[in-house]
């Protein structure tokens, strides 16, 4: 049996990325995975490659930050597969590299609505439907750059310390449920919204050097993200709750300094 079996999963922004890789293990576990993203076809195509791997994964084309969506979401859900045990909210966006002074109004509160209001909507609806059955697990996508300056943009990095806080006071407002509530903050990872910085490096001849400011040297790969989202989902982590958990390559375990070459 897998880690997951007979276990009703959401997953958003599933069309790529760490959504992908999570919505594919999810399945391989045995899960059956409810795959959204605001992009259909991409979404679309993830749910049938799982099908073709054996798996069941539907897909729902929808906006994360928009609470009507999220409701119809949870809703679906739950006429389909008949209950729901596993949400991750990992929809969210860059929102670009405007330096801080240039950024408007209207960016941050793009920024803010997918990355941080969604998560948010997910907790809102999901949580009575897992209570109502004895518990469940919730796991939000923040960042590195929720955690401390220079691994993003401000909009952004704003919008992920909000999630890590919005896990921690979102586990004690449910105390006593049995819904758990988690969060995973990647480093630097191989995924479409990370695609500008490897395009760069390669350009400017330097992308041999991307992931040197961690220990590992190197940068991470989706899958790397999808299993820790998998342990957080499972009954492994059942003690696990109101945590936020790097997963980085040790990035965030030092403060900056010169390194000696080696």
């Amino acid at each position: 049996m897998g880690r997951l079996t007979g276990r009703r999963a959401i997953i958003t922004g599933a069309g790529s990325g760490i959504g992908r890789a999570s919505a594919e293990l999810f399945a391989a576990e045995g899960a059956l995975v409810m795959a959204a993203d605001k992009d259909g076809a991409r979404v679309s195509a993830v749910a049938a490659a799982i099908a073709r791997a054996g798996g069941t994964a539907r897909a729902v084309a929808m906006d994360a930050g928009e609470e009507a969506a999220v409701a119809d979401l949870i809703a679906r859900t739950l006429a389909e597969f008949g209950g729901l045990d596993v949400v991750y909210a990992n929809a969210g966006i860059s929102g670009g590299a405007t330096p801080l002074l240039e950024q408007s109004v209207d960016l941050w509160q793009e920024v803010l609505r997918v990355n941080l209001i969604g998560p948010f909507l997910a907790i809102k609806h999901a949580a009575p439907v897992m209570r109502a059955a004895g518990g469940g697990a919730i796991i939000c996508t923040a960042s590195v750059a929720g955690l401390r300056a220079n691994a993003g943009k401000s909009a952004y990095a704003a919008s992920k310390a909000g999630v890590i806080s919005l896990v921690q006071t979102a586990a004690n407002d449910l105390y006593g449920t049995g819904v758990r509530v988690n969060a995973i903050c990647p480093g630097l990872i191989r995924t479409g919204m990370t695609q500008p910085i490897f395009e760069g490096a390669r350009a400017r001849g330097s992308e041999g050097r991307i992931g040197q400011l961690n220990p590992l040297r190197r940068p991470g790969e989706p899958r790397e993200i999808a299993a820790m989202a998998l342990f957080l989902a499972s009954d492994e982590a059942s003690y696990v709750n109101g945590q936020a958990f790097a997963v980085d390559g040790g990035l965030s375990s030092t403060h900056p300094f010169t390194r000696r070459p080696t």
